[in-house]
């Protein structure tokens, strides 16, 4: 009979089961969906959807401002008289900021579309589906913190069926092929998990205070700027690609790099990724940076593998609408090998509390414009090839400079490493007489 100790905790751990499986197929369910988008809209209005999505997802960084992350890791450690205050204070804030950021993001399109290489109706959707995203995610950071994990799940899966059956309807039976159709379906599903999801917050506007707003924005600092600064780095290849090529390309190149990448990332998120994140939490960081460092090649070659096999199914279903070129896909599951890497070192060292974001931002700020600029000249001289070279290019380049600095860094913190330092030539020489 096991000990009281074992039963309790694995007891403490058998909710996780249903919850994690509902996550999961809700983001299958979503990337399905983008999947039947993108076969029946055709290459250009996919490409136009996402632009839209890309700009989107990069605006809702500075309207949410990581507070899901922040509450995320405060409310299961505030007491029960502070959750509400908390809860309050970050939906209202966000609403605000994200409110306004978007209203004038509307008003100054006309001016912000000519630099973006956009016209001005794209950025108004960008904009307004940037909102929808910063309260969604919000929504499900608060939940998860406030332990609703059955709920947050069951709703994810249903308005991602909600948003499949949607788009089916409008492309087997209406025939639509508009993108602006399935964004505004994007939204209003996006605004529809908020709305369900409100009475369960019990926000009540008075709890707001200025003191807990300052603490929240100040916390999610760090992790704001690692934010917008990958958001921008990892999606200005959109940009620059409808800029030089046009959305055609652009909707062939989100299946060629998009799709792998994003099944890459379900996997991550709701498969490895509650297994190595609390692991990472607690693991001494020295070792465990080690421990990535040794596994990068294994890491590089296996995603990349998945990304290749997992394309071509993807063309295959997708038909012979999006050309498939085994020689394009070789040379995009290199660059999701290199990112998934990358990904790997920033999860690590974000785990690792402000010492580890100072060492991120640091590593960005110092590889962006090198990996900004390998992008840029290699979309306006190649196109379509130019993107997924960048792509490529640019995640080796921000590799090679966040693992040097981590070993560097780490290695100086390693207390084993400083009381037995490595041995010199001359050491090893005196050694052998």
């Amino acid at each position: 009979m096991k000990p009281a100790r074992t039963r309790s905790l694995l007891g403490g751990h058998g909710w996780a089961a249903g919850p994690t499986l509902l996550s999961s197929l809700a983001s299958a369910t979503a990337a399905g969906t983008t999947l039947v988008i993108a076969r029946g809209a055709g290459p250009r209005e996919f490409g136009h959807f996402t632009l839209v999505l890309t700009i989107a997802l990069i605006v809702a960084v500075g309207m949410l401002m990581s507070l899901h992350y922040v509450l995320l890791q405060e409310l299961p450690r505030a007491r029960p008289a502070e959750r509400p205050t908390l809860v309050a204070t970050a939906f209202l804030s966000t609403l605000a900021l994200g409110g306004g950021l978007a209203a004038a993001g509307a008003l100054l399109s006309p001016f912000l579309a000519v630099p973006v290489g956009v016209d001005a109706r794209t950025l108004c959707f960008a904009f307004a589906l940037g909102l929808s995203l910063a309260l969604n995610q919000l929504t499900e950071g608060l939940l998860r913190g406030l332990a609703r994990y059955r709920f947050v799940a069951s709703l994810k899966l249903a308005v991602a069926a909600a948003y499949l059956g949607g788009s089916v309807f409008c492309l087997l039976v209406l025939g639509v092929r508009d993108a602006e159709v399935y964004l505004l379906a994007l939204i209003a599903t996006n605004a529809a998990f908020v709305l369900v999801a409100l009475p369960g917050l019990g926000i009540v506007p008075r709890s707001w205070t200025r003191a807990a707003a300052r603490s929240q924005y100040r916390l999610g600092g760090y992790m704001t700027v690692i934010a917008a600064m990958t958001g921008v780095l990892f999606g200005i290849d959109v940009i620059l690609l409808n800029h030089w090529a046009g959305p055609g390309d652009v909707g062939v190149y989100s299946v060629y790099n998009g799709f792998p990448k994003r099944l890459l990332g379900v996997l991550f998120t709701d498969g490895v990724g509650l297994v190595l994140l609390p692991a990472l939490a607690v693991a001494d960081k020295p070792a465990a940076l080690r421990r990535i460092a040794r596994i990068t090649p294994l890491v590089a070659v296996g995603t990349a593998a998945v990304a290749f096999a997992a394309s071509t199914v993807f063309f295959v279903l997708l038909g012979g609408g999006y050309p498939y070129s085994p020689g394009l896909m070789a040379l995009s599951a290199a660059g999701i090998g290199a990112h998934t890497v990358f990904n790997l070192y920033s999860v690590a060292l974000s785990m690792d509390g402000v010492r580890g974001a100072r060492l991120l931002v640091g590593c960005l700020a110092a590889g962006t414009p090198a990996a900004v600029a390998c992008l840029a000249a290699c979309v306006a001289w190649w196109g379509l090839t130019g993107a997924l070279a960048g792509f490529a290019l640019g995640n080796v380049i921000l590799v090679a400079i966040v693992a040097t600095a981590a070993a560097r860094t780490y290695r100086r913190a390693d207390p084993s490493a400083a009381a037995h330092p490595r041995p010199t030539e001359t050491d090893q020489v005196e050694a052998q007489r």
